[in-house]
């Protein structure tokens, strides 16, 4: 177990020796990020990491994919879901192209089924879906939108606990213990690393879905985002969030409303 002032270091080397900037990450979610790498690598001293992380460009890439790779899966929060397909895209359909950006898509999850509700509600085709991330490595798997087949049975129950009714087996084709989703939905998808702590904007959008990513952050980071994406997001444009996360802290509450009651927000000044 590394102590705090040793992240504190590991921190301040990373941004010198690679202009990598974790001083706004929650300390806490770094710290057991980092710990894990020590379990999984057998490593004892702080040191040997740090000279590891420091001189070896591969170690230290595949670090930067250990702590920032996050944890989703397909129609998480079904009931987020409902309100999309319900509330939100009889909206987006009255425009004559729709874009859409996922901030820190990890592996692609929810970046495919917003292709699969947008498809079922007839907007596939003049939709683009904008999936960036950090991590290069989760971008691949994200691009080649195979999955284990294992998952299959839970994203189906989760697709159709969000008003789903069409077969969802219908959207791939299961070969050798993977599911790969249908090529007309990745169709639809531009893949890109994106920082969220240091890039900037890179275009307009009507909806823009970072859920569960901020949690990892600390306030100022948080807000920052916040502001990057209402900088993105066009007038009455959508705002989604994690389960944990808010707006209210980040911006002024008179330039966003509620959707019922879930982390989604329309910016409406």
């Amino acid at each position: 177990m590394i102590e705090d002032i040793e992240l504190e270091v590991f921190i301040n080397d990373v941004y010198e020796y690679y202009g990598f900037d974790f001083g706004n990450y929650s300390r806490a979610s770094l710290k057991r990020r980092v710990n894990r790498i020590y379990q999984l690598d057998g490593l004892v001293n702080f040191y040997e990491f740090l000279s590891k992380v420091k001189y070896n460009p591969e170690y230290f890439k595949k670090v930067i994919d250990e702590i920032t790779v996050n944890v989703t899966e397909m129609f998480r929060d079904p009931s987020f879901y409902k309100v999309v397909r319900n509330e939100i895209l009889p909206l987006l359909a009255t425009k004559p192209f729709i874009r859409l950006w996922h901030a820190g898509c990890s592996t692609g999850e929810e970046v495919y089924s917003m292709a699969i509700l947008l498809k079922e509600a007839g907007l596939l085709h003049k939709s683009l879906l904008y999936a960036t991330d950090i991590n290069s490595q989760v971008l691949e798997t994200a691009k080649k939108g195979i999955f284990p087949l294992r998952m299959m049975k839970e994203y189906s129950i989760n697709y159709r606990d969000s008003g789903g009714e069409e077969d969802f087996s219908n959207y791939y084709i299961a070969n050798y213990g993977n599911a790969k989703f249908s090529e007309e939905l990745i169709s639809r998808m531009v893949f890109s690393q994106h920082n969220l702590v240091s890039d900037t904007s890179f275009n307009e959008f009507d909806m823009i879905l970072c859920r569960n990513v901020l949690i990892y952050f600390d306030n100022d980071l948080q807000k920052k985002a916040i502001q990057l994406f209402d900088e993105s997001l066009s007038f009455f444009g959508f705002l989604a969030l994690g389960t944990k996360e808010t707006i209210k802290y980040s911006i002024p509450q008179n330039r966003y409303k509620q959707v019922q009651k879930e982390k989604i927000w329309r910016k409406v000044q």
